[in-house]
């Protein structure tokens, strides 16, 4: 049976009542947080939900570069506060992306240092935000994928969005570049809508974009836990992400 989940931050403080109410009904399976630095104050109000969690680490949004060997004390930082919250929240997993203009290798490297069995390694698309500082992110093909996956001996979370968005930069067809991401027997998926021709990942509500759900019918039903990643619009409801789950769940039922 297929499991979503609610992506959130741990600063979202404004869901939690929300949050509550539709795991009650049933709307959702679990929360993805991701992990905003130096809030490990927060932990004591997630703890109260009694829902289960996934845990995202920090990433370059928030200066973590697993890719760079001069941030590795830093980095290793920001780990023991991702740490933190998986451990207080018994988390299932816990989700790293790659980098920003480094090496997968380091990034291989650092994950295994963790030596967290928790750990995904999550792919990402090459072109990157225009608000990050950066020429590129790391982590981009099923080639580096496998590797940081088999060095680090850690599982693998497939982004559909990134796949794409990478799919387009390195000039493959982005379904066969998810069909090739899917042979890495990924642990979860990340899920939102895209234009199928980007190079920037767009996290659009389910049916804004033109990905064709249809050929991800069997990956969705084979993969335990899927996280809606689209965007949300209002801060005082989480209306647009109870109409994605029930469009996810049409795919996944048909």
């Amino acid at each position: 049976m297929v499991k979503i989940g609610l992506k959130l931050w741990n600063i979202n403080e404004n869901y939690i009542p929300i949050a509550i109410d539709l795991f009650k009904d049933k709307i959702f399976d679990y929360i993805e947080l991701y992990i905003v630095p130096e809030n490990t104050d927060k932990l004591h109000m997630w703890q109260k939900l009694e829902i289960p969690y996934h845990v995202h680490a920090p990433h370059s949004a928030h200066n973590m570069n697993l890719s760079d060997e001069n941030k590795r004390e830093y980095n290793f930082k920001l780990y023991q506060e991702t740490k933190y919250f998986a451990d207080g929240l018994d988390a299932k997993y816990i989700v790293f992306h790659g980098g920003t203009n480094g090496n997968y290798k380091e990034a291989a490297n650092q994950i295994k240092s963790f030596n967290d069995k928790r750990s995904l390694i999550e792919n990402k698309p090459y072109t990157v935000l225009k608000f990050i500082k950066a020429n590129e992110y790391t982590g981009t093909t099923p080639e580096e994928l496998k590797y940081i996956k088999e060095f680090a001996n850690c599982g693998f979370c497939l982004d559909i969005g990134h796949a794409i968005c990478s799919a387009n930069s390195h000039l493959v067809d982005p379904y066969e570049y998810i069909n090739q991401y899917s042979k890495l027997n990924p642990k979860k998926l990340h899920i939102s809508d895209i234009h199928t021709d980007t190079v920037y990942d767009e996290h659009l509500n389910f049916g804004l974009g033109n990905l064709n759900f249809n050929k991800l019918t069997t990956l969705l039903k084979n993969i335990g836990d899927v996280t809606i990643e689209t965007n949300k619009k209002s801060k005082e409801n989480l209306d647009d992400f109870i109409k994605d789950v029930e469009f996810l769940r049409r795919v996944i039922n048909e």
